[in-house]
């Protein structure tokens, strides 16, 4: 359902300088909680992202029953799960080749645990961020095959690796790519290739181009053991339980910012189920390093468990991730996810740092529709980070570059882009345009290498081709409201309510609720840069707020120092605060606006 091109609430320009809009229909709820609950709102919020009125059911409870396709509608993904169960029964060595971040570990991580429960050790090999760069080389690939691997599978590299796969090809090993990034009209000359984002890909795999590469990776699993139950594998053992790997995949694809919806919503909602069991060993002492006492919500996934994976890749050893969520040592395990944890924390000092110096160039490019930031010393590891943060402050695609990168001087860059501005096609189409060395990704994130004195024009060339889309997807800008309430309100059977159509992520945003009106009784800094607030209604009801890392934007000052006597709405999450003698509801406030 469309959101209404009309303001609500009287919130013409809020405090972020945004319009208040609905994002599916009116949803003032009033302040009763029990009454409130009346309503059908998870019917509501699944039709407010898009879901068909006559296919409500299917996505209130989503199951990989209900959304999984059949594998074999993607382009050699029988050819792929042929050759892999090929190796299983004549015990080839088999290497899996990831990527150094979390879609990476766990891709590899479920095709090595998929081959293990088949009776077949597979290797791993996973280049190391500085030293190799993104995607397989062709040197690594050959040194495979000359150690004894006649089967390679990249996973979530490889779409446009032509010179690597030729040298593998010439070398007489078979390689299977497993990709979600985009690809050029012309593939490289893999065995086989299976990637919904292939060009020549028909309709129904093509509509799972949002799917994570750990997600491609399930499916090849699936047509796998179907290949080998065809060919009577299973007559004297039992089949592998394919939704023990799920934790796998809900880790790998929210952490790599896939689009939440369909399959991908189904693989999560089981994943979290799955990871809730805690029978993988590695994941499990990821969880516990992560200082989570429950089971894993989405959001742990993206801001908790999955940073701690990519840090092994951004600032330590890449095999890291890989070995933790392989490994079946409980005190390897342990080991291993402290070392990442550690690690962790070394990440975020880098990335300190490194943002601060990106910002002091933001202003400068205050006319550019694509920020191109760049700086000498920049650590490559957290450049995709620092980007996607600047990104959220200024709502522009955002390239941070680190320059002297590699041995030739070039510069690793890293972009994030916004709804509607496809970044991943740009950054293709510039290195066909003899603008980068190297280059691709997929909409909302790319990956880059360029030569210092192509900078300036990458820039222009970037905001040439972008402009316009930049311009209208900023234009288009809303903060969009699901419901409101009175304070009385926000209560916890309410938050229960609105969670229960999640998981929430990308593309099946949260829903957010605007509480008010209120007047502030507090507000104060907590940490270094969250603001903190406690609010009453009208009603006579009061609730704890939270604004994070807002303190020097202009809705962090206006809640600190402009908010005497004044009434307001506060709009965000809403989250149950545990933390209290009994669990009570809070916002996460994203915006808010003055009520005249």
């Amino acid at each position: 359902m469309a959101s209404s091109s009309a303001s609500i609430l009287g919130v013409a320009r809020s405090l972020s300088g945004k319009t208040w809009r609905w994002r599916g229909g009116n949803m003032e709820l009033g302040g009763a909680g029990a009454a409130s609950l009346e309503h059908d709102l998870v019917t509501q919020l699944l039709l407010a992202r898009g879901v068909p009125r006559d296919d409500i059911e299917r996505h209130r409870n989503p199951s990989l029953r209900a959304f999984l396709p059949d594998p074999s509608e993607f382009r050699d993904m029988d050819l792929a799960a042929e050759r892999l169960a090929q190796a299983v029964l004549t015990q080839e060595q088999v290497t899996i080749y990831g990527d150094y971040d979390v879609d990476g570990a766990t891709s590899a991580a479920l095709l090595i645990r998929l081959l293990r429960a088949l009776g077949h050790e597979a290797r791993y090999y996973i280049p190391d961020r500085l030293l190799e760069g993104y995607g397989p080389s062709g040197e690594a690939l050959v040194r495979l095959a000359e150690q004894g691997s006649s089967l390679i599978v990249t996973v979530d590299c490889g779409a446009m690796a032509h010179q690597a796969l030729d040298m593998a090809r010439t070398a007489g090993v078979d390689v299977v790519v497993v990709d979600h990034h985009k690809c050029s009209p012309e593939l490289p000359r893999a065995l086989a290739l299976v990637n919904p984002n292939r060009l020549d890909e028909g309709d129904l795999a093509a509509a799972h181009g949002h799917l994570a590469a750990v997600g491609v990776a399930f499916l090849l699993a699936v047509a796998t053991v179907r290949a080998l139950r065809q060919r009577g594998f299973f007559a004297g053992r039992a089949e592998p339980d394919l939704f023990a790997l799920l934790d796998l995949v809900a880790l790998g694809t929210v952490a790599d910012v896939a689009q939440l919806h369909g399959l991908n919503r189904a693989l999560v909602a089981q994943g979290l189920k799955v990871m809730a069991r805690r029978d993988n060993v590695g994941m499990a002492a990821l969880i516990d390093a992560s200082r989570l006492t429950r089971a894993p919500a989405c959001s742990d996934l993206g801001f908790a468990l999955g940073p701690r994976i990519n840090a092994g890749g951004r600032v330590g050893e890449s095999t890291l991730g890989v070995r933790l969520l392989t490994t079946e040592d409980p005190d390897e395990a342990r080991e291993i996810a402290a070392q990442l944890s550690q690690l962790n924390e070394e990440r975020r000092a880098i990335e300190a740092m490194v943002q601060e110096a990106a910002e002091a160039q933001v202003d400068a490019q205050h006319n550019r529709a694509v920020l191109t930031l760049a700086g000498a010393g920049w650590h490559p590891g957290v450049i995709g980070i620092v980007a996607g943060r600047i990104k959220e402050k200024t709502g522009k695609p955002t390239l941070v570059i680190a320059l002297d990168a590699d041995e030739h001087g070039n510069g690793k860059g890293s972009g994030r882009s916004i709804s509607g501005v496809d970044l991943g096609a740009a950054i293709i189409a510039a290195r066909e345009a003899g603008l980068l060395v190297a280059g691709g990704g997929h909409a909302m994130a790319a990956g880059l290498t360029v030569a210092p004195d192509k900078l300036s024009a990458l820039g222009d060339w970037l905001d040439e081709r972008l402009g316009a889309d930049v311009t209208a997807a900023m234009a288009s800008q809303a903060m969009l409201l699901d419901l409101a309430v009175a304070p009385g309100g926000l209560t916890p059977p309410l938050v229960e309510a609105l969670e229960s159509a999640g998981p929430y992520g990308m593309g099946w945003p949260g829903p957010r609720v605007a509480v008010g009106p209120v007047r502030l009784v507090k507000a104060d800094l907590v940490g270094t840069d969250h603001v903190r607030l406690i609010a009453r209604g009208e009603d006579g009801a009061s609730f704890k707020a939270i604004a994070f890392r807002a303190a020097s934007t202009d809705l962090g000052q206006a809640l600190l120092h402009g908010s005497q006597g004044r009434k307001l709405w506060l709009a965000g999450r809403a989250k149950i605060d545990d933390w209290a003698s009994r669990p009570q509801a809070e916002l996460h406030v994203d915006d808010a606006a003055w009520i005249d």
